[in-house]
């Protein structure tokens, strides 16, 4: 049996070769796992609930079958541990959202993607926090718990999905799901050193995944490394007739992409800095990294050349115009009625549909959630609809045309993806702007509909983790992952191995 600590520390795509090799069984692999969760939780709090049970009868499945000879055609992940956003509906373990509105609400279907992941033989460690309806940047609109950054747990580990970066940045799980409506994947993954992917809208399917903003919601991996996502896409992507935004597209080839990256030649690449997304409000640490990333992408041979996407500077606007306006019309199913929450009116009060809805509503939705119901009820309302909603769609489709303009110039383009690193909890709580801004670079990929990533770039002289972003047009994915895992390689050279294996995890050298 291999020592906990070491089996943790190793990449999903070494683990998973372990797996295959019959080194170690993937219930080893889940129960070092659920065991740090058990030593790490009372410091990090990214999980709102671990499925100890279910997870080890999948893995002891997996075990049998793989015993049996049963594995041709599997996804090389197949044994792996995963963690799943709480905002991805799982069969038979309560799904709230983060919210008390759907507290003790359990699925009675799976998600599409928690299908493949179950079909793929992946024990599931648990669901992990996030902003409730996955609406926040640093984890703190959690109805139920505030999650902790690895690196500093007196920080915000980004958010919504706080609680999926934090779970792999403390080797609580190898991998997790996430969703990113704003940059809910990729901006944690700035702020704690992981690999955070946002797919072509569509690529992955969005059935069962509770709707925020439905013209904006993506789910896609989080991992530790540039191939561990791009495994992880592979096994979760592709067409679903149940989903009617999933495009019908095979899923591409993006582990030989990454692969292919590793070796660390990038003749022939044309890399766009957009220039829209940097200077004033970026800290001086990250465009420090940033740069730096640049200059390696430079020497492995990539061509650098800036381009302007000249209405980037107003999807910040658009976006809180259009996604409170798709939230209100979401949230509207909340009701009290069907499932969920239900709060009848006080005696004295009538009790009326409309007031147990009220009722229900005002004790289940928090602060920030009832702050974006009322901004799209406003913007979607009449005498506003045109002036408010149809304009920020223009826009939309103006950003969306900066990107295919920009795109005929070059291969992929970059930007940092979180204009700081990771701030102290409460510094922003009572700015909601404040907050709104450090979506600024990762907005405008999701209101286009194209991919992004982001991977660590380092640390800022703060000592936190910077991300570096990388965007591709729309259905080339794979575009991403060569760069990325090439800058990936480089740094992990520069810095004589890959940033998170320098984190020091207390609850990990304690044991």
């Amino acid at each position: 049996m291999t020592d906990t600590n070491e089996l943790v520390r190793l990449t999903a795509a070494e683990m998973a070769g372990r797996v295959r090799s019959g080194e170690v069984s993937s219930r080893e692999l889940t129960e070092a796992h659920l065991s740090v969760i058990e030593s790490a939780e009372p410091d990090i709090k990214a999980f709102l609930r671990v499925c100890p049970d279910d997870a080890l009868a999948q893995a002891d499945a997996f075990d049998a079958r793989r015993a049996a000879g049963d594995v041709e055609g599997l996804p090389e992940l197949a044994g792996v541990p995963i963690a799943i956003k709480d905002m991805i509906v799982t069969k038979g373990i309560e799904t709230t959202a983060a919210s008390k509105i759907l507290k003790g609400w359990i699925p009675p279907y799976d998600a599409t993607v928690i299908t493949k992941i179950k079909a793929a033989g992946m024990p599931i460690l648990g669901k992990t926090n996030l902003d409730e309806f996955a609406q926040g940047s640093s984890t703190e609109h959690s109805a139920f718990q505030t999650t902790h950054n690895p690196w500093n747990t007196d920080c915000v580990p980004g958010g919504s999905g706080g609680g999926s970066a934090s779970a792999v940045a403390a080797f609580e799980a190898p991998l997790a799901l996430g969703t990113d409506t704003g940059g809910s994947i990729r901006q944690p993954g700035a702020l704690t050193g992981t690999v955070g992917v946002k797919p072509t809208y569509g690529a992955v399917s969005r059935f069962g995944a509770i709707a925020m903003a439905s013209s904006l919601d993506q789910i896609g991996p989080v991992s530790r490394t540039v191939l561990d996502s791009a495994l992880l896409q592979e096994v979760i992507g592709g067409y679903d007739r149940r989903d009617s935004t999933s495009i019908p597209m095979d899923v591409p080839h993006l582990a030989d992409a990454a692969r292919e990256g590793a070796r660390m030649d990038l003749h022939g690449l044309r890399v766009g800095l957009l220039k829209e997304l940097g200077g004033e409000g970026f800290q001086p640490g990250v465009e420090k990294r940033f740069n730096e990333s640049v200059d390696l992408l430079r020497g492995m041979g990539a061509e650098v050349v800036e381009v302007s996407c000249p209405h980037l500077p107003y999807s910040l606007g658009a976006y809180y115009i259009i996604m409170p306006s798709e939230v209100s019309s979401n949230l509207a199913r909340y009701d009290g009625m069907r499932y969920g929450l239900r709060v009848m009116p006080p005696e004295g009060v009538p009790q009326t549909a409309a007031n147990m809805m009220s009722y229900t509503r005002e004790a289940g939705f928090g602060d920030e959630v009832k702050r974006r119901i009322i901004l799209g009820t406003y913007a979607l309302s009449a005498g506003y609809y045109d002036a408010w909603y149809g304009s920020a769609q223009k826009v939309r489709t103006l950003i969306i045309r900066d990107f295919a303009a920009a795109f005929e110039k070059v291969d992929v383009l970059v930007s940092p993806t979180s204009p700081t690193t990771a701030f102290r909890f409460g510094a922003k709580m009572d700015d909601p702007l404040a907050m709104y801004m450090n979506d600024v670079a990762t907005i405008p990929a999701n209101l286009a509909g194209i991919p992004a990533m982001s991977v660590p770039a380092g640390l800022s002289d703060d000592g936190l983790p910077v991300g570096f972003q990388f965007l591709a047009p729309q259905k080339h994915d794979e575009a991403l992952y060569r760069p990325a895992a090439a800058l990936e390689a480089a740094l992990e050279n520069r810095w004589g191995g890959p940033l998170w294996r320098s984190m020091t995890a207390g609850w990990l050298e304690s044991r």
